[in-house]
């Protein structure tokens, strides 16, 4: 008899299906096989240094490759000064070197415009609760003037500001999870970058380094070989992206 006809109609036919893989050697050949033209890779390079904010590098790029942008190269170091701006919590100095770069922005995007309007009132906040003896006269002053206005004609403002302004209530050191993230460092980053991607966007350039969307590509390519049980080397991606 045989082997075929001693496979009754019932067998799982997965236990018998021969396990695909790749060695590292057909991976790279299969990989080298891929045609990437010159200047599509000098296109993706250069995309990735503007939008992640590389002047200097950008600039010596384009002479070397001898390739120009759409972008105005010097606006860069503008993007990349607010950014750091608003890492350090100088709000206010953020939102003057915007208006200077783009005057229309912050007046067309009233929810990143109040979103940095409450940051600054968190730094306000953080500034008058350093000391048991805080005058918190310059924060009632600044959400009365900037931001109570914004809430009263938008309900989920009017939340954001008075769960800012619980911040008063409770010693910074017992803070409810929720009011906690409000003076993590992290929420200055995610503001920063939500700024980063509106000046971008207002210049024509995509919010995000084309590089980075080959990368989750790539990874969700690797997933779906290993859902199909292909052996082949895995790239890592954990530090990229």
């Amino acid at each position: 008899m045989s082997a075929a006809a001693s496979i009754g109609p019932g067998a799982n036919s997965a236990s018998i299906t021969p396990k695909r893989g790749y060695s590292r050697e057909q991976w790279e050949s299969k990989l080298d096989s891929v045609k990437v033209s010159k200047a599509n890779l000098n296109a993706l390079v250069m995309n990735y240094l503007i939008i992640e904010g590389y002047q200097s590098a950008a600039l010596k790029f384009a002479q070397e490759a001898n390739i120009s942008s759409s972008v105005a190269l010097d606006s860069i170091d503008d993007r990349m000064q607010i950014r750091a701006a608003i890492h350090a919590g100088a709000i206010q100095e953020a939102i003057e070197r915007i208006n200077d770069l783009n005057p229309e922005l912050l007046d067309t995007n009233p929810e990143l415009h109040f979103s940095l309007l409450r940051l600054q009132l968190i730094e306000l906040i953080r500034k008058c609760t350093a000391s048991a003896n805080g005058d918190i006269q310059p924060v009632l002053s600044f959400a009365t003037t900037h931001l109570a206005s914004r809430a009263q004609k938008n309900p989920a403002f009017l939340t954001d500001l008075e769960r800012t302004m619980a911040l008063l209530c409770f010693p910074q050191d017992s803070l409810a999870p929720q009011l906690a993230e409000l003076m993590d460092p992290s929420l200055r980053r995610q503001v920063a970058a939500r700024v980063n991607e509106a000046i971008l966007e207002a210049q024509g350039v995509m919010r995000e380094a084309k590089m980075r969307g080959l990368v989750r590509l790539w990874g969700w390519a690797e997933n779906a070989l290993r859902q199909e049980k292909v052996d082949f080397p895995s790239l890592d991606l954990k530090n990229i992206a």
